[in-house]
């Protein structure tokens, strides 16, 4: 890769990089996850195609690229639970992936479901590959942590400087934020049960799972994808794995066989939720009449939902979240059908239990059974259930998604964001307010300012902003929006909305 460390590259000057003359533009990609990664090679190949020599994009993350929280899993049972063949990293060569299994020598048909290791090498050689390509800009791979971002609208000066954690700062041009999924919210959780050690607030996190006894039940809260994956994982003969949540839903599976790929329907969302929720019953309704699965239905709403999204007011959407969103989601986000038949037979067999229910209390559990001593009983929880059922495990996993929030979230740059009036949080449904094009929309009285945002963060303003599709599309629109020069260079209160 033509990736370098940033020394040599900024001079610096008083404890500060600062931009180098010459009229070099710099561009930022902070988070090197799937979103970071896609939006990095789009730049590098478009700059490469338009032959633009004076840009140099630098990609910041400690961790390395295209892994992120979805990807960096090497576990064969975790799964992509998007088919291969809608999966391509390219929005107009969408055999990509395909081809990419094929020439690296692993099995992968167009309707076989990947594991997502996998996926996170093919995102790091894509942008490799794109890094090589003949005239493509300089890409920087900075091993750091963005976490404080000023807007400077003096018009001589680069109008943003990121502090990193190393202590540096970095002047540039523009930046775009694709900080991916936070860790999952902890608001559920009574504090008796976060003060013990046998919580998990994030199973995710390196070395989580190395926590857990191997012969001892353990509860999962929530029920959705996240579930999915521990409970195959930690599910063994000698252990039950409880698995709940407020609904008690579990993802759909995909179809054994492809389906039928349904048209569009003609649905507008003015008329409001309830009009709404009407209209695409009747969809789903007609396509498993017309095409034998409901799955056609879901999936022809794919194109209008963010469209849809906008259209409700905000009290319809807020209601739509609470009372609407956990059903579409089991529908609209399934597993591969081998997860959903592994699942099934863990629960048949005992292993993994499923159903509804919150936490209202955890203590440690006294070490009064007969035959055991404190040391093997101490680290145990008993966790009540509002029903008034009571578990004892040895730890508790919150997989309940994750925090959309971002008043919630705890990530020093999302706090400096909030603080300094850079960003400010979409009304309804988490991430940042952005416009049309994903730019970060200021608090009241502060100039706008060249930074962007993709994915998850823009999961208020779309709703459907998670998945690769929409991910890498949203990507190669702001890389070309990114390599127009006069919308590099603006500044300050003069900068435009896009």
């Amino acid at each position: 890769m033509s990736a370098t460390s940033a020394a040599g590259r900024h001079p610096e000057q008083d404890g500060h990089l600062v931009s180098e003359s010459g009229g070099v533009r710099h561009i930022a990609v902070v988070g090197a996850g799937a979103a970071g990664t896609l939006t990095a090679m789009r730049l590098l190949q478009h700059a490469a195609a338009d032959r633009r020599a004076a840009l140099r994009i630098w990609l910041i993350d400690p961790e390395p690229a295209g892994r992120g929280l979805a990807f960096g899993t090497e576990a064969p049972h975790h799964l992509l639970n998007v088919p291969a063949g809608r999966m391509s990293a390219h929005r107009d060569d969408p055999d990509h992936f395909v081809r990419w299994l094929a020439e690296h020598g692993e099995p992968g048909r167009e309707h076989d479901f990947i594991a997502r290791g996998r996926y996170g090498r093919y995102l790091a050689d894509s942008l490799d590959a794109a890094s090589r390509l003949d005239g493509a800009p300089d890409l920087v791979r900075l091993h750091d942590r963005v976490v404080g971002i000023t807007h400077q609208p003096d018009p001589a000066a680069s109008p943003l400087r990121l502090r990193l954690a190393s202590g540096q700062w970095l002047d540039f041009d523009a930046a775009v934020l694709a900080l991916g999924n936070f860790a999952p919210g902890q608001g559920w959780a009574p504090p008796a049960l976060r003060s013990a050690p046998g919580y998990l607030p994030d199973p995710w996190a390196p070395g989580a799972l190395e926590r857990v006894a191997d012969d001892r039940d353990v509860l999962l809260v929530g029920t959705g994808l996240t579930m999915v994956d521990m409970a195959l994982t930690l599910q063994r003969p000698g252990r039950v794995v409880h698995a709940l949540s407020r609904h008690g839903l579990v993802p759909q599976p995909h179809a054994g066989t492809p389906v039928v790929v349904a048209p569009t329907p003609d649905l507008d969302g003015v008329s409001g939720l309830a009009e709404l929720r009407r209209a695409v019953l009747r969809q789903i309704s007609r396509c498993r009449r017309s095409h034998g699965d409901w799955r056609a239905g879901v999936d022809s709403l794919r194109p209008l939902t963010s469209a849809l999204w906008q259209r409700l007011s905000p009290a319809d959407q807020a209601r739509l979240l609470d009372q609407d969103l956990r059903l579409w989601e089991t529908h609209r986000h399934r597993i591969p059908p081998t997860s959903a038949a592994a699942l099934r037979g863990a629960v048949d067999a005992g292993l993994v239990s499923i159903g509804r229910g919150t936490v209202v209390g955890a203590e440690t559990a006294e070490a009064t059974e007969s035959g055991k001593s404190a040391e093997t009983t101490a680290d145990r929880l008993q966790v009540r259930l509002d029903n008034g059922r009571r578990l004892r495990v040895a730890a508790v996993l919150n997989c309940t998604g994750s925090q959309t929030d971002l008043t919630r979230v705890e990530d020093p740059l999302v706090a400096d964001l909030l603080a300094g009036g850079l960003g400010y949080p979409a009304p309804v449904g988490g991430g940042f307010d952005t416009t049309s094009a994903g730019r970060l929309r200021p608090a009241a009285d502060h100039a706008p300012a060249p930074l962007w945002t993709l994915g998850t963060l823009r999961r208020g303003n779309l709703l459907e902003s998670t998945a690769i599709p929409e991910i890498r599309c949203q990507a190669d629109d702001l890389a070309l929006l990114l390599l127009d020069r006069s919308a590099v260079e603006q500044r300050g209160a003069t900068a435009r909305q896009h």
